[in-house]
């Protein structure tokens, strides 16, 4: 399905002030029409017939009169046929027989722009939400071509290791496409949201949470430090091309995908926060030994450099452990005063 637009339709300020015009000049024709034929002039049955049918069928063309504001579209269909799309602000004049299509425009995402005030919550797990407010809502076919932000409620989704991680994203896309976007797909919306949770499943399934030795992210066969939460831009970017793919079809235009919540599940929070807090200190007392060991090395050069002291082995070795317990302890070290010999 390709998109037409028409861009001959905007003469619907002429075609108001012509109808409106013709049927105010209707009424004294009927008048007149009437009074010259009870005279049984023949011209004024005429003037009469055709003054009561203008008013009987003149508002027709009123009914094809739109109003479209900018980044604003609409899809015209008569009698079932495709027959173009209005583009553009302006006020339109259409056939009066001919009607719009939007399915999606009931359909209430958890977005910008889209979430009405009368809106019921859906489950957990689920994008969508729909309007149920137990009366027939007033339905807008006209499709917005603005920027929109769908934020796609948080998921539990397994990583590349096997853990639980629960992840949200915000997808910013628009319609570029009318004809595909009613009629390539059943709703675009809705469409729309789903794509963004397989493509989020599939690009999460690939990644660990942190940085795991032996993983390939890239596919090239090599092992690399990609992770969900030191490469968030690239997976991003990825999550964005594959929503891009799936959707093309659809008229939709994905412009950025961006990570909003990325957390471990709350089943495995604890123990992950435990794993990495061992790791810290496992870092940081790596850190501290290295330090202090490059310290009892400057310590001992200098002494034998400005010839303060001539020490044995032993009594190095006594020296070291001395200053890395100092060095290394987690508490403030107690000074102890040696008046004899260490023999």
């Amino acid at each position: 399905m390709q998109e037409k637009i028409l861009t001959n339709k905007k003469h619907g300020m002429l075609v108001l002030v012509l109808d409106v015009l013709l049927l105010l000049a209707a009424i004294p024709g009927c008048v007149v029409g009437g009074i010259l034929g009870e005279k049984g002039m023949m011209f004024g049955w005429v003037l009469f017939v055709i003054s009561l049918a203008v008013l009987c069928i003149g508002w027709l063309p009123l009914c094809g009169l739109r109003i479209l504001k900018p980044q604003e579209a609409l899809v015209v269909t008569l009698f079932g046929k495709y027959v173009g799309t209005l583009k553009g602000d302006g006020f339109y004049c259409v056939n009066p027989f001919s009607g719009s299509v939007n399915p999606a425009a009931t359909t209430k995402l958890k977005q910008s722009g889209d979430v009405g005030s009368n809106e019921a919550h859906t489950p957990k797990g689920t994008s969508l939400q729909f309007q149920i407010n137990g009366s027939v809502p007033t339905t807008n076919n006209k499709i917005s071509l603005k920027i929109m932000t769908l934020n796609n409620n948080r998921q539990k989704i397994n990583d590349c290791l096997g853990n639980p991680v629960e992840i949200g994203i915000a997808v910013m896309w628009r319609v570029v496409d009318t004809a595909k976007a009613v009629f390539n797909v059943d709703n675009y919306k809705e469409y729309l949201s789903l794509q963004c949770d397989t493509a989020l499943r599939n690009v999460v399934r690939v990644y660990p949470y942190d940085v795991a030795p032996g993983v390939d992210t890239t596919g090239d066969g090599l092992a690399d430090d990609g992770s969900l939460r030191g490469s968030s831009d690239v997976v991003a970017s990825r999550i964005k091309e594959e929503i891009q793919e799936r959707v093309r079809e659809a008229g939709i235009e994905v412009i950025e995908a961006r990570i909003t919540y990325l957390a471990y599940a709350p089943e495995i929070a604890a123990v992950m926060l435990q794993r990495q807090q061992a790791s810290a200190i496992i870092d940081a007392r790596k850190m501290i030994v290295d330090g202090a060991v490059g310290m009892v090395k400057m310590a001992l050069d200098k002494l034998n450099e400005d010839e303060i002291v001539h020490l044995d082995d032993e009594r190095k070795a006594a020296m070291v452990s001395n200053l890395l317990v100092v060095l290394c302890g987690n508490k403030d070290a107690q000074p102890v005063i040696n008046n004899g010999s260490i023999y």
